[in-house]
């Protein structure tokens, strides 16, 4: 159950949306200004500071404003959110790509990791069996400004090139969800504070396979859910 108000989840779905397109903390003067909330500044800040208690959100380290937990994230991808439906173009360019290598594992899953890192403009990944490991897209990375800090970005791509740690941040989500996402501050360790993955795992034939976008945790969730899903979907009806 949601613990909160309608108005507190007016502010909080504000407050995430803003913060996924701009990637900077959120304060009640923008809020006020770009979302018809329909009180005074004054009343977003105490409900600001009310979702800040309850663990929905964290003051910046700079900044008076306010960037969303994990908590709020999940609830905004589970409940808060409403997935987009894809159009026929953006199946077919995704069937498209992968279709010529459906015969051959370890061609379609390279083509799968590609059109992942497209499809999210993040970091694509592909591993079946928990050993073999797909991916594309490591460009797509350096435009995001929470991977601009080189330490950051290394223990990011040392996290992709140990099939052992990324294994164990797939394992760390027990929810019932088809789709599972995991933050950086879940997983102890500073340098992935602002790391989100998006993952599906999944049995095909013999193989154990996992799909996974890998950025910062500003996706665009109501797009990149429904696409994982349907690239799952594929893969199940081409292999079997």
């Amino acid at each position: 159950m949601i613990d909160l108000t309608a108005r507190q989840i007016q502010i909080l779905r504000a407050i995430i949306q803003e913060f996924i397109e701009t990637a900077e903390p959120v304060g009640s003067d923008t809020i006020d200004r770009k979302f018809s909330i329909g009180v005074s500044p004054a009343t977003i800040r105490n409900e600001m500071s009310q979702l800040d208690k309850q663990g929905y959100l964290q003051k910046a380290h700079s900044s008076a404003g306010r960037i969303p937990t994990p908590i709020a994230m999940k609830l905004y991808v589970n409940e808060l959110m409403r997935e987009k439906e894809l159009t026929v173009a953006d199946e077919v360019s995704a069937k498209e790509k992968v279709w010529d290598s459906r015969k051959v594992p370890n061609d379609l899953f390279v083509e799968i990791a590609k059109v992942l890192a497209d499809k999210s403009q993040a970091l694509g990944l592909a591993m079946i069996d928990h050993k073999r490991l797909y991916h594309a897209g490591y460009a797509n990375l350096l435009q995001m400004p929470e991977f601009y800090d080189i330490k950051v970005m290394r223990n990011v791509l040392r996290l992709i090139e140990e099939v052992s740690l990324l294994t164990e941040v797939f394992a760390s989500n027990t929810s019932d969800n088809l789709i599972h996402v995991v933050y950086g501050q879940e997983l102890g360790n500073k340098d992935f504070e602002n790391l989100g993955v998006i993952h599906t795992a999944f049995q095909v034939g013999e193989l154990q396979c996992e799909l996974a976008v890998i950025g910062s945790s500003r996706f665009d969730y109501p797009y990149i859910i429904p696409m994982m899903k349907y690239m799952r979907g594929l893969i199940q009806d081409m292999v079997e």
